[in-house]
């Protein structure tokens, strides 16, 4: 099994949380964010590594800053370390 890196994880988990929020479907988001939908399902993995940029254009069509995610991910992180 591959060894997946936590903050991945959280970011993936992050994303997921916020679209869930909002009643987004990745189908939506992709359409909002320019973002491929199998690559937002990678991101939501942990199979994938953003750019900032597409973190960016993420965050923006979840109506959060890049930073709200991250610090998110960073708390869920945490927590599946502990």
């Amino acid at each position: 099994m591959v060894q997946r890196d936590p903050l991945l994880v959280g970011l993936g988990q992050a994303i997921r949380e916020r679209r869930d929020e909002l009643g987004m479907s990745q189908e939506r988001l992709g359409l909002e964010s320019g973002v491929h939908r199998n690559y937002i399902g990678g991101v939501t993995r942990a199979e994938r590594r953003p750019t900032v940029l597409t973190l960016a254009r993420l965050a923006e069509a979840l109506d959060a800053r890049p930073s709200e995610l991250l610090a998110r991910a960073e708390t869920l992180s945490d927590r599946s370390a502990s």
